[in-house]
């Protein structure tokens, strides 16, 4: 009798027996981590005013939900890094499909886009203070800047390698510009473009913090600082715990979204 897990679509990817899929394989080592953290910690092998148990954290974590700090710090966060992410993922689609696909406009602006790029992201805190004072504004503007980069340079090296072979094979059927971009340039360039979104998301969490080190008075940053200026561990941790979590979820569901959109693909990864 056929063995079901052998056949392909029969409850999604095929696989064999016995082996863990692996949305539940990506949990083991989180845990394995967990674990020895939470007994060191009850052995006393690292000072709890260092390095508090994981108990002790998400019993924090649980304390800022009850008291209604932990919604307002989220909302705050979330919604600089979508607005962040938002215009500079468009910015560095408009640059990245310009560049890409005009050779002229890339020996133009690309070596100044790669020039920017190599900046560190805390030097561009006080010129946004100076244009755009301390508010949403500049911690807008930090994120988007840090989202631009990864979008563009991927987009743009996706358009621009794209096979000549298929162009010509596109122009030889007669295709509109609009019909070779669409049927053509885009597929070949959308897995690299999905690439650049999920680095630019995950950019934009890291500069989401910076940007409310810059001096918000709500936000997952806020909290580092609250934690660090109280000596509180346990709220720092639970802070950078709160933003490891929230990275891999709103990863997560981009690449889902990747995978949805290039489904037509034949690759290793998509096995």
């Amino acid at each position: 009798m056929t063995d079901l897990a052998y056949l392909p679509g029969i409850g999604g990817v095929a696989r064999k027996p016995g082996v863990l899929p692996p949305s539940l394989a990506g949990w083991i080592l989180p845990l394995v981590l967990v674990g020895v953290w939470e007994a060191a910690a009850r052995a006393g092998v690292v000072a709890p005013n260092h390095l508090p148990a994981p108990s002790i954290v998400a019993v924090t974590i649980l304390h800022l939900a009850q008291s209604g700090d932990l919604a307002s710090h989220l909302t705050a966060t979330i919604g600089r890094l979508g607005v962040g992410f938002l215009l500079g993922s468009l910015a560095g689609t408009i640059a990245g499909a310009l560049t890409g696909a005009s050779r002229p406009i890339r020996l133009l602006v690309d070596p100044l886009v790669q020039g920017l790029r190599s900046v560190p992201s805390i030097a561009w805190v006080p010129l946004f203070i100076l244009w755009l004072g301390i508010f949403e504004a500049s911690k807008v503007a930090l994120i988007a800047v840090g989202v631009f980069f990864p979008v563009y340079l991927n987009l743009m090296s996706g358009i621009a390698g794209v096979d000549r072979k298929l162009i010509e094979v596109g122009r030889a059927h007669r295709l509109s510009p609009f019909e070779l971009i669409r049927r053509v340039l885009l597929p070949a360039a959308l897995p690299a473009y999905i690439v650049g979104l999920r680095g630019g998301l995950g950019l934009g969490w890291m500069f989401v913090a910076a940007a409310e080190l810059m001096g918000a008075s709500e936000g997952l940053g806020f909290l580092l600082v609250d934690g660090q200026q109280t000596g509180r561990p346990a709220v720092v941790i639970a802070a950078i715990l709160l933003f490891a979590l929230l990275g891999k979820l709103s990863d997560l569901v981009l690449a889902r979204v990747g995978r949805g959109l290039t489904a037509w693909q034949d690759t290793e990864a998509g096995r």
